[in-house]
C-alpha cells in the first residue's frame, strides 16, 4: 500500500504523432501515472491519458459482476496548464463516462476565469459531442494557487488547506501531500509545476517551462533534493539557438537546461520529458548516447517507462 511508483503514459509534446520511426518512445502526448499510497495521480491529461483509461476501465470490469460490486475508479488529475497537448485525451478517458467514477480535477487559469469554464469550452459542446454538464461521472474541477496544499488520505475527499508555514505541506503520518508554483516560463498565461510528497519521497513536474540565464531559482528552491525531477526538455541546444528558427521564448527547455535544473536542485534522478514532436527515435537514440555516462542519473522518458521511488 505505501509504494510510489511513476509510469509514463504520454511523453511527446505539441501534438501527437503516429509513425513507425516513433514507436520506442512513442507518439502520445503529456500524461504521467502516480501511484502512491493507494491513490491514483494523474498529472496532464494528453492523449496519453487514453490507454491509462482504458486500462482503468478494464480493473473496474473484472473487479465484480455487477456495478454494485465493482469498485469505482478514484482519481486525482493534476492538470500544468490548458494547451491542446495538456488535455487531448481528457473527453477521450473512459471511465469519465461511467456514474460511480471519481475525478478530482485541479489546475488554474488565471484570475478572470476558471478552470472549469474553460475546460468546459475547450474540450466539450461545440468540440465535442457532449457539454461538460452531461459528464456521467462525478467530476469536481477545482482551482489550485501555490498557497494552497492537497492532502490526499484514505478516509476522507482530498483536503485543501493553506500553506502558512512550511510544515504545512510536509506530510504527516500516510498523508500525500501536493502543491505548486506557478512559472511564467511558458506562454501565455504560465504553467503550474507540481511537487507530490509522501512521507520521504518527493517528486517534481516541470512541463513547458524554458529555464533562464543562470538556471531557475524558484524552480532550485521548490525541487531542491527531490528524489526525481521530471523536466521538460523539448529541444537540443542546436534546435533552441537555430538562426533560421530560433525556439527561444517558446516556453520550452533544452536537454541541457534540465541537467543544469537537476545540478542546481541536486535532484537524485532526471527525467527528460515532452519531446518535439519532430524527434524520432533515432534523433532521441542519439541524445540517450550522449547521456550514457550518467544513465544512473539521467533517463529519456518513454511510454512504458516506470520508476519507483
Amino acid at each position: 500500500m505505501s509504494e510510489f511508483k511513476v509510469k509514463f503514459r504520454g511523453v511527446r509534446g505539441s501534438y501527437p504523432i503516429a509513425h513507425k520511426d516513433f514507436l520506442q518512445y512513442g507518439g502520445n502526448t503529456a500524461c504521467v501515472e502516480v501511484n502512491v499510497n493507494g491513490h491514483l495521480i494523474i498529472l496532464d491529461a494528453g492523449t496519453g491519458l487514453i490507454d491509462l483509461g482504458n486500462e482503468l476501465l478494464e480493473k473496474y470490469i473484472s473487479s465484480g459482476l455487477s456495478t454494485e460490486e465493482r469498485t469505482p475508479v478514484k482519481a486525482t488529475v493534476l492538470i500544468s496548464h490548458i494547451h491542446q497537448d495538456h488535455i487531448q485525451g481528457f473527453t477521450f478517458f473512459r471511465p469519465l463516462h461511467i456514474p460511480s467514477t471519481n475525478l478530482n480535477v485541479y489546475g488554474n487559469v488565471n484570475y478572470n476565469e476558471t478552470l472549469s469554464d474553460e475546460l468546459a469550452s475547450l474540450l466539450f459542446g461545440k468540440s465535442f459531442p457532449l457539454d461538460l454538464g452531461d459528464i456521467a461521472g462525478n467530476l469536481n474541477i477545482n482551482d489550485i494557487s501555490d498557497t494552497e496544499a492537497i492532502i490526499l488520505r484514505h478516509d476522507s475527499a482530498p483536503i485543501i488547506k493553506r500553506i502558512e508555514k512550511a510544515q504545512d505541506a510536509t506530510p504527516e503520518n500516510d498523508d500525500v501531500v501536493i502543491t505548486c508554483y506557478r512559472s511564467y516560463a511558458h506562454p501565455q498565461e504560465g504553467v503550474l509545476i507540481y511537487k507530490i510528497a509522501y512521507k520521504d519521497k518527493v517528486m517534481v513536474y516541470a512541463t513547458d517551462k524554458e529555464s533562464y540565464l543562470g538556471g531557475d531559482k524558484k524552480l532550485t528552491n521548490f525541487a531542491r533534493g527531490c528524489d526525481l525531477l521530471i523536466h521538460d526538455a523539448q529541444y537540443t541546444t542546436e534546435d533552441y539557438a537555430s538562426p533560421i528558427t530560433p525556439k527561444q521564448g517558446y516556453g520550452h527547455s533544452t536537454f541541457e537546461m534540465a541537467v543544469e535544473a537537476q545540478k542546481q536542485a541536486n535532484a537524485k534522478k532526471l527525467v527528460f520529458f515532452h519531446y518535439d514532436p519532430d524527434y524520432d527515435d533515432n534523433k532521441l537514440n542519439i541524445i540517450k548516447e550522449h547521456y550514457k555516462a550518467n544513465d544512473e542519473k539521467v533517463i529519456l522518458a518513454y511510454e512504458g517507462l516506470e520508476i519507483e521511488l
